[in-house]
This record gives structure tokens, C-alpha cells and sequence, in this order.
């Protein structure tokens, strides 16, 4: 690709310490349980041609946001960020007039798959919040799972003119038997969300959903998945990300980028470039490179 875009990649300093998620005495999160600067990202980038990325919050705070506009700021290849505002709280209108003062910050993202009640998306971000980011030109990142999909088309038919996009594409269960319920919830309210409404969805981490059993065959597991992706939203809602430096958890930042070019064979340059450039560039309104 001469032009990749990353729509999902991440940068943490953990001395911040609102990383409440990053257990650092989990043995399973060693691999991303220190600080992960830009230049540790160009480096892990050896493929080359990544000419943007948009860094996405891993922390619920405005701080955290704050944060990530201070390094956009520091580096042109940093084209956007997508922070975090509690949309329930009555001063998020506010908050979001002011950080939308720097160009660099592009939306928000709740952390939903967090959150106890799945319901939240519907029940509890204010209106004024939500006319805020509409009038503002900002965007709404989805962190959602299977069992929240009837939640955000709820959200998204009430808000049709707010660019949503579905993160990691809302975690298919890979690793579950069929007779799983997720894996219907997952089919059906994807394929809902793509044919009624306008989200787009990320191809992004998608690895680390595999059991430690399936990552030496995830191609042929992940591509009924990509399939299907392709096949509801199409290449003009599809924006590819490397969801770095978690999934440093199942493989490399390289190993995502070839096995993402292989899952994406079957599509034509035009489509391909879509998904790895055009849809994240417009979604984002981050333009095109000089």
C-alpha cells in the first residue's frame, strides 16, 4: 500500500495512572504492561507506508485526552485523536466545545464494553452531549461486544446524522462453539446495523480475539469474518486498524498488517485502498497525504 492509514492505534504513559484496566501483575499482560511511545510504533511499523494514525484513548478520563492531543501536536503522523468525555455528565457539552478547539481532536469513544449496564448507550448520554458532537463535526467510536449491538442501533437510528464507527468489529466470538448465543447476537446485529443504518466498522482487533489454539491457522479463521464484514458494510464503511500495541498480546503489528493484506485478497486495489486509507480519511476528515 503507498497509503495506509491506522484508524486505531494507541500510546499510554503508564506513570498517568488512570489505566485502570492495564493489571500490571496480570501475567497475560506483560507484553503491553509498560509505556508505549510513538517511536516505539514507527519501529514495530517495519512494513512501512503507514502515513497517518489516529490514537485512541485507553482511559476514561479528559486527562487521557489531553494527553493524546499533546503528542498529536508533537508529530505530524499523528493525524488524529479520539478521546473521552462522559456524555452523561452535564458539562460534556462543554467539555466537547473546548477540546474541539484543537484540530486534532476527532471524536469520542465511551468505553462501553466496560460499562455494567449494556444499556448505557441509550439511557444515559445527554442530549445536549450528543447535539454537541454533531454540531461540532466530531465522531463516535463504539467499544462494543455482541450483547451491545441492539443497544448502539438503537442509539445510531435516533442519531442518524452522527458518524459512528463499530471498534474491532464489535469483538465476533471466534473462540466460542456456534451454539453460542454471541455468535448469532454478533451476525444479526452486525448485518443489521450495516443494511439500516450509516456506522462503519474497523477491521481491527481481530487477532487477539483467537484462542492461543486457532492463531496459527487465523487466516482461514478470520476470513468468514472479513467475508462477511466486506459483504454487509462494504469497502466505502470499512477502515482497517492495528489496534497497537494490544495486539502485541497474540502477535506483531507485521504479522496484523500481512495477514490483514491476505484477508483482503479477494477485493480489487480500489477496494483495498478504501479500507486501508480512503474510508478511515473521510470518517475522520483527516484529508489526504501532501
Amino acid at each position: 500500500m503507498t497509503d495506509r492509514v491506522d484508524a486505531h492505534c494507541h500510546l499510554w504513559a503508564l506513570k498517568r495512572g488512570d489505566y485502570g484496566w492495564l493489571d500490571l501483575d496480570d501475567p497475560a499482560l506483560a507484553p503491553i504492561a509498560r509505556d508505549f511511545e510513538i517511536g516505539d510504533l514507527r519501529a514495530a511499523d517495519t512494513m512501512g507506508g503507514c502515513t497517518a494514525r489516529i490514537v485512541v484513548q485507553a482511559a476514561p478520563t479528559v486527562a487521557e485526552t489531553e494527553f493524546l492531543l499533546g503528542l498529536a501536536n508533537g508529530y505530524d503522523d499523528i493525524a488524529g485523536v479520539v478521546g473521552w468525555v462522559d456524555l452523561a455528565q452535564p458539562d460534556a457539552a462543554a467539555t466537547l466545545e473546548t477540546l474541539a478547539q484543537d484540530v486534532a481532536f476527532k471524536g469520542v469513544r465511551p468505553m462501553l464494553q466496560d460499562i455494567p449496564d449494556v444499556n448505557w448507550i441509550t439511557t444515559r448520554p445527554r442530549t445536549d452531549a450528543i447535539e454537541a458532537l454533531i454540531n461540532l463535526n466530531l465522531t463516535f467510536d463504539a467499544l462494543v461486544l455482541p450483547q451491545h449491538l441492539a443497544g448502539l442501533f438503537e442509539f445510531a437510528m435516533a442519531h442518524p446524522t452522527l458518524p459512528i464507527v463499530i471498534d474491532h468489529a464489535a469483538k465476533p466470538t471466534v473462540s466460542a462453539d456456534m451454539s453460542d448465543p454471541r455468535c448469532a447476537m454478533w451476525r444479526d446485529g452486525m448485518a443489521r446495523l450495516a443494511a439500516e443504518t450509516n456506522v462503519c466498522c474497523k477491521i481491527s482487533g481481530l487477532l487477539t480475539e483467537l484462542s492461543i489454539d486457532q492463531r496459527p491457522n487465523a487466516a482461514e479463521v478470520l476470513q468468514p469474518v472479513v467475508d462477511d464484514l466486506i459483504a454487509w458494510f462494504g469497502p466505502d464503511r470499512l477502515m482497517w486498524g492495528s489496534d497497537w500495541p494490544v495486539v502485541n498480546l497474540a502477535g506483531s503489528l507485521d504479522e496484523w498488517t500481512a495477514l490483514s493484506g491476505g484477508l483482503l485478497a479477494g477485493v480489487s486495489d480500489i477496494e483495498q485502498g478504501r479500507i486501508f486509507s480512503g474510508t478511515a480519511r473521510e470518517f475522520y476528515q483527516i484529508g489526504e497525504i501532501a
